[in-house]
């Protein structure tokens, strides 16, 4: 292996590392005020979210197809079914909407 790649996967390493590692090293034994602690808990979500928006849109050239299947999970989900049967609810409703469009 070339001794760039070598140093390219380290340099990729460390910029990985460091983030992960300083909050634990700076914040270790400090409590953060409440306001703080909210907006962290809700971070996993906001990114999610971030994630999961874009192909909903963009799952297919009929915009109305992401829709209608996130639209589907989200009453699923609202309603208190379990995970797998978002998914599959999704899933299915997806599958009418196509035969029908």
């Amino acid at each position: 292996m070339k001794a760039e790649i070598i140093w390219m996967i380290l340099g990729m390493a460390v910029v990985t590392y460091l983030p992960r590692m300083l909050p634990f090293v700076l914040f270790k034994g400090v409590e953060l005020p409440p306001f703080f602690q909210g907006v962290l808990k809700n971070v996993p979500y906001t990114t999610l979210g971030a994630l999961i928006f874009p192909g909903i849109l963009f799952i297919q050239e009929d915009i109305w197809f992401g829709l209608v299947g996130a639209a589907a999970a989200f009453l699923a989900a609202f309603l208190g079914a379990n995970v797998i049967f978002v998914v599959l609810g999704s899933i299915a409703v997806l599958t009418i909407y196509s035969t029908i469009m």
